[in-house]
């Protein structure tokens, strides 16, 4: 039912790494864009993946940098070699605006015992694609990213025994992590997504699309915590540093964010949900500890897979 979506950074394998049993447990099914040419840490999370029993979806044409990571290593290195016999996999193609038909055709004739999840981000002809793939029986879901595949378009590709999904950027970013509002809305796609068609959401977590290979000099350190309002629709805090204006004590920049965040959740009546993560900023807070800001944001991730799984859990 929800599809979060990863960029396949340090942290975020190792998000689903440390969670993988709890993926499994609250049938959560992520989606990894491989972003690294050394597939070391992409193998050894896919490996635990595989032994939790995680459904995932490994995407070998790869398109987020300026210098994406190559199909042909992946399906070479990946697929033929350390994957080939997981059955937790579905192959995940993008069709991007320039993507052809042809490739997709001979990718799915090439690996007929893998099932498929075809991304749509952005390719315009739907009634074309449709027609292409229909007598294949290995494709096992349509991914549609909001803004980028469009009702008519996805209006082609019903078809009964196939999923589809609606991805949404519910993240709002800001050139600079000062701008940040202390709270704005997220997204209500959690509930909405049945009236849209679909049969199960997704998001990008609290990074959003927008990919960047590094981050830049920390002049605000912002902590990013998503939480459920009236009728379960979705908002986000920024809590951000006081200190904005140089790249100097990063330290202390998240002990000021980190302070904000700690007396939110401690007044009475506080919206947000009391996950593992919440909880180990808290202990972070005690113990006066700075992880770094990878960490910091593999914290809010899992807080908000961990709201995500128990909402999906009361509503069912």
């Amino acid at each position: 039912m929800y599809y979060p979506y990863f960029r396949g950074k340090q942290f975020e394998l190792i998000l689903l790494r440390d969670n993988a049993k709890f993926l499994a447990e609250n049938k959560i099914y992520p989606i990894i864009e491989p972003v690294k040419n050394n597939f070391k840490a992409l193998i050894r999370a896919f490996k635990i993946l595989n032994q939790e029993n995680v459904n995932c979806t490994l995407i070998v044409n790869p398109q987020a940098g300026t210098e994406p990571v190559k199909e042909s290593d992946i399906l070479e290195e990946l697929i033929n070699n350390n994957f080939k016999d997981y059955k937790n996999i579905s192959l995940g193609y993008i069709l991007y605006a320039g993507a052809k038909i042809v490739d997709l055709i001979t990718l799915l004739k090439n690996y007929p015992h893998f099932k498929f999840s075809l991304i749509h981000y952005g390719f315009a002809q739907g009634k074309e694609i449709a027609g292409a793939i229909d007598d294949f029986n290995n494709i096992e879901r349509h991914i549609f990213i909001e803004g980028f595949a469009g009702k008519l378009y996805q209006r082609h590709l019903k078809k009964n025994g196939i999923s589809r999904i609606l991805i949404r950027d519910g993240f709002k970013i800001r050139k600079k992590n000062s701008l940040y509002l202390p709270s704005e809305h997220f997204s209500d796609l959690h509930i909405t997504y049945p009236d849209e068609g679909m049969d199960g959401f997704g998001d990008y977590l609290i990074v959003g699309d927008d990919f960047t290979e590094t981050g830049g000099p920390a002049y605000a350190v912002a902590i990013h915590l998503t939480y459920l309002y009236s009728e379960d629709d979705m908002f986000i805090y920024h809590f951000v540093s006081d200190q904005t204006d140089s790249p100097t004590d990063p330290g202390g920049k998240f002990f000021e964010a980190l302070d904000k965040l700690v007396k939110k959740v401690k007044i009475n009546g506080s919206l947000i949900f009391k996950s593992r993560a919440c909880l180990e900023y808290l202990e972070l807070y005690k113990k006066k500890h700075y992880p770094g800001l990878g960490y910091v944001k593999k914290l809010s991730m899992q807080h908000h897979i961990e709201l995500m799984a128990d909402f999906i859990k009361r509503e069912n």
